[in-house]
């Protein structure tokens, strides 16, 4: 019974085998609410700074804020970077909303502060954004990203742009460092 019981992983009660080799788990405490913080404050940014800007700027010149280098200006996004495919917004909301599901589930194990701050400015993003595809017209899962910060010579962003590349640098930089979401760290 004991030999069955170590193979389908269950413990016997009568005698665990003392040689085996207990699961190093994580120490510490989730990361989870650090997660949530940082992606509530990225989302709430950027929620906030699109309502300004569709508010006071939609309609208007752009804003010079150092020169002819950096400008804010209202533009509708119905593509991705760069305005690129604008025929596929039902796709992007089905990305963003697949990245949402991905990260929340990867919430369970996380115990690395860094991994919570980047899938945070992931998540964040990734709902400002979604936000946008929803609720702005032409209609549900259709709508039009506001982009507004313009820099010379590249595409116009906004808050929720800057959240998903700033998390998406900071994974590329734990990855390579050799740090996992479960705290853990390997030499690869």
């Amino acid at each position: 019974m004991a030999e069955a019981e170590s193979v389908i992983g269950t413990p016997d009660s009568a005698g665990a085998d003392e040689t085996a080799v207990p699961e190093e788990r994580p120490r510490g405490k989730r990361k989870v609410v650090a997660l949530f913080v940082v992606a509530v404050l990225a989302y709430l940014l950027d929620l906030g700074s699109k309502m300004l800007v569709v508010e006071k700027l939609e309609g208007h010149e752009p804003i010079k804020v150092v020169g002819d280098l950096l400008r804010l200006e209202a533009i509708r996004n119905p593509g991705a970077a760069f305005g690129m495919g604008e025929a596929f917004t039902i796709i992007f909301t089905c990305i963003a909303v697949a990245v949402i599901v991905v990260i929340i589930r990867l919430a369970r194990k996380l115990y690395s502060l860094p991994w919570a701050i980047a899938l945070g400015l992931l998540l964040g993003g990734a709902l400002g954004n979604l936000t946008d595809r929803i609720f702005r017209s032409p209609g549900v899962f259709e709508g039009a990203v506001v982009d507004f910060i313009a820099p010379a010579h590249f595409a116009v962003f906004n808050l929720a742009d800057s959240a998903i590349v700033c998390g998406g640098i900071l994974i590329v930089f734990l990855s390579f460092r050799g740090l996992d979401p479960d705290g853990t760290v390997h030499k690869d």
